[in-house]
């Protein structure tokens, strides 16, 4: 890693200068994109990864110098670290949306970023839980503890409307419209949706709510509107659920890896299994695409047969 104090002096400016950029970019995110906090941090993280590449590979070059061989350089010497394709994907993603903001402000005549090839993803289906196993995981929470009473909520939540860890650790009361049977979720680059929530989460919320985060000692400033909470009385951080996650799998023997987003793979196959229109799986989840709501589809194979019999020639009885 480079620091600005190992540079020569002339070189110092040029730092600076990248220091003014990436400030920009940030703003340009927020306001302009307005996307996600954890959206901008790692789009500001690629951004620097090219910065020091560019000051280790090819010291003199500044932004409005950089052209496509620089670029596939770095391509290179990521992929030679072992990053996954799409983490590679995202980091060419995120220099796409730098030199778009580039262009914008007019640092930079021409976007270098044009013929840049991003890695081919190989699509893969996502783990999820059967009903049995999501059961037994609940069934393993301690409920003695008031700590195992808001991870039943928590979790049940998190399986009944669908959400990215993202979304709940981010959840707020002013959003929890128990009467009428729905949330309001926050989503990536700060869309919001309205989710159905079922009444086993609202029991167990409600629970929480009156047993357990009504008496914290103390709430820490600014997350007073927070639902789910930490014994310290502030939000949780997503390592935290995936650890709660980790531990109940290990509790009842579970072989795969789950994480997080495996209640939520869950929550949309369960649905499609059951019948659910695709659009309705869509809105719900809160996706961009319907494609992204299409892997689900594949998942459900018992369906899949079921209409080659009721369909196909060759399958009919």
């Amino acid at each position: 890693m480079w620091f600005p104090s190992c540079l020569p002096a002339g070189r110092l400016g040029e730092w600076s200068m990248w220091d003014a950029y990436i400030k920009g970019f940030r703003a340009y995110l927020m306001l302009e994109r307005s996307m996600s906090e954890n959206t901008i941090e790692a789009y500001l993280h690629d951004v620097a990864m090219l910065r020091d590449h560019l000051a280790d590979a090819y010291p003199g070059v500044g932004v409005e110098r950089i052209e496509l061989e620089h670029l596939q350089s770095l391509l290179v010497n990521i992929n030679e670290l072992g990053l996954s394709a799409g983490t590679q994907a995202r980091v060419l993603s995120g220099i796409k949306s730098f030199y778009r903001y580039l262009l914008l402000e007019e640092v930079v005549k021409k976007d270098p970023t044009e013929l840049l090839d991003a890695p081919k993803l190989r699509r893969s289906l996502p783990h999820v839980l059967s009903l049995a196993e999501i059961d037994q995981l609940f069934a393993a929470i301690d409920h003695s503890t008031p700590e195992g009473q808001r991870n039943h909520a928590m979790l049940e939540t998190m399986y009944s409307c669908g959400l990215r860890v993202s979304e709940l650790i981010g959840l707020r009361l002013t959003n929890l419209y128990m009467d009428v049977g729905f949330i309001k979720v926050v989503g990536k680059g700060n869309k919001e949706r309205l989710v159905p929530i079922g009444e086993a989460a609202v029991k167990y919320i409600l629970l929480y709510k009156e047993h357990i985060r009504n008496h914290l000692p103390k709430i820490k400033k600014g997350d007073e509107d927070i639902v789910f909470l930490n014994r310290r009385g502030g939000a949780l951080s997503r390592v935290m659920v995936f650890m709660i996650l980790k531990n109940l799998a290990l509790k009842i023997g579970l072989k795969q890896n789950i994480h997080p987003h495996t209640l939520r793979h869950s929550f949309a196959t369960h649905l499609v299994e059951g019948g659910a229109d695709l659009r309705a799986v869509q809105e719900m989840m809160g996706h961009k695409s319907i494609t992204t709501t299409e892997i689900y589809t594949h998942l459900d194979r018992g369906y899949l047969r079921q209409t080659l019999e009721k369909y196909h020639p060759r399958f009919r009885n």
